[in-house]
């Protein structure tokens, strides 16, 4: 016998999603859940482009016919609903269709820039970051391979879009407007959110020194801001740089000439590295990546062979090393496509993927990074893509990173008094009413979270692990017709939305 179902309750129930859903606060989601991969529709399968969305609270890959190609040097952003605005491989800016934006060619002028017209092959050499207090305007700091002999750049520039151009699909404004005319890293460009909550830091690396440039973003502009001379010295290299998720901590990674691995301490009021600790890894490899776990406490090294993990709250983060990784001699789809660990990026799904350092049809996966040690669950060549790939890991800061409450630079009274509100606000799920799939949306935290789903007997139904940082979550209930509720919990913080099963 079907259960039956009070309808006074369905409507109710109903009103109230509807309530959640009217004032839902939609900078919590999007920014960073699209990334985009994979070659131009120009070489056909098995070439290609690959989208890998992460809106639904899973990776959903899908094949996509687009002109932009992704080689290593990969930035793109969607806006509040999680759609594409644009995206760059640092040749050039490219719509939401993928076709060259208004006045989007021409980027970082060079004779390297000239060999690689479909896409440089540089690890973080763009990265986009909203203009502050500004809807339409976004920045694109970006540099290239100026100086070959070196190798390294000469530059580093910052490119202007307006979305509000070509019916929506935006136009560039200014570019390769030169913010630092000096001998660099190629590539590293990464930021981090000021401790006010709306400003940006970002930083480049001078070749051959241990100088850091730090700019500042406001809504005023990007300007230099200073430097810092902090750590070892950096010859001209690759590998990869990231904060971590709360941006108090900073890592660089390139694993040749005793270079290796650096961790900071970092001040989002300042913008000042601190206790800079030094790792030498005793492996032959090189090239590589670094990501933080969501909790920020565990940082990865994909070290060409191997993967290790560090516990940087350990009272000895050198000795917390432990081996998670050795290749296993992999080739994809065949040799000498081998599937090797190369740059690595936390995703909105609080996983961490690796590219293989090689243009195959498959990345690697830390499932649980939150975890130490074995339990992390990497998995090798886990992720199997239906078009070739480059290592187009894209280049994205926490867009999410709030204020630093309570601090001297918390000045602008973000948060202040309406933090439960916007948690509140900012619950909401879809469809609804719904066959026991759908989407629940919640304003991303700093700390993993739990999700109880309970009938009206209160019998639970399911519990799910929140990622760090996360913004939507995908349910699939499995119970009779009629309204649940949706309890998400971080920490003492508790909200709830209603959905109504048909």
């Amino acid at each position: 016998m079907k259960p039956r179902t009070n309808p006074k309750m369905v409507v109710r129930a109903v009103l109230v999603l509807l309530c959640y859903s009217s004032t839902m606060v939609l900078s919590a989601q999007g920014l960073n859940n699209l990334w985009l991969g994979g070659y131009g529709e120009q070489w056909g399968p098995p070439w290609g482009g690959v989208d890998m969305d992460f809106s639904g609270g899973n990776m959903v890959i899908s094949t996509v016919s687009r002109a932009i190609d992704f080689g290593r040097t990969s930035a793109n952003i969607t806006d509040a609903n999680g759609d594409l605005l644009f995206s760059t491989n640092g040749a050039f800016v490219a719509n939401a269709l993928g076709d060259t934006m208004l006045n989007g060619t021409g980027l970082n002028p060079s004779s390297y820039t000239s060999m690689f017209p479909e896409g440089l092959y540089l690890s973080q050499a763009c990265l986009i970051l909203p203009k502050p207090d500004t809807s339409s305007i976004y920045y694109l700091f970006h540099g290239t391979l100026d100086n070959i002999p070196g190798p390294n750049a000469l530059y580093l520039y910052v490119t202007t879009t307006d979305m509000s151009l070509d019916g929506g699909l935006g136009g560039v404004t200014i570019k390769n407007q030169v913010l630092i005319a000096d001998a660099l890293n190629t590539g590293r460009i990464t930021a981090v959110r000021h401790a006010n909550g709306r400003d940006w830091w970002v930083f480049c690396h001078k070749v051959n020194t241990n100088m850091f440039y730090r700019l500042l973003v406001t809504p005023n502009g990007a300007v230099v801001d200073g430097t810092q001379s902090i750590g070892i010295v950096r010859p001209p290299d690759n590998g990869q740089v990231c904060f971590s998720p709360d941006g108090s901590k900073f890592a660089y990674y390139w694993g040749q000439f005793n270079q290796d691995l650096e961790i900071f301490d970092f001040d989002r009021c300042t913008g000042l590295f601190s206790s800079p600790v030094h790792i030498l890894i005793n492996d032959a490899n090189s090239m590589g990546g670094v990501a933080f776990s969501p909790n920020s406490r565990f940082l990865y090294v994909s070290s060409l062979e191997d993967v290790y993990q560090y516990d940087t709250e350990a009272t000895d983060i050198e000795a917390s090393m432990v081996q998670i990784a050795h290749w296993d001699s992999t080739y994809s789809p065949f040799p000498p496509l081998a599937t090797l660990f190369d740059i690595a990026q936390l995703a909105p799904d609080g996983k961490i993927y690796i590219g293989t350092g090689n243009s195959t049809d498959k990345l690697h996966v830390i499932h649980s990074p939150d975890s130490a040690g074995l339990a992390c669950n990497i998995e090798q060549h886990g992720i199997t893509l239906p078009r070739y790939f480059v290592n187009s890991l894209p280049n994205h800061p926490n867009y999410h990173l709030g204020p630093v409450d309570g601090s001297v630079c918390d000045s602008l009274g973000i948060n202040v008094g309406v933090a439960e509100e916007v948690m509140e606000a900012a619950v909401s799920a879809w469809p609804n009413p719904n066959n026991g799939a759908f989407t629940i949306s919640y304003a991303p935290q700093p700390e993993a979270g739990e999700l109880e789903v309970r009938d009206l007997n209160g019998r639970l139904v399911t519990h799910e692990r929140l990622p760090a940082w996360s913004q939507v979550h995908r349910v699939e209930l499995h119970g009779a017709a009629g309204m649940y509720q949706c309890r998400l919990q971080w920490g003492g913080r508790v909200v709830t939305a209603r959905v109504v099963l048909e």
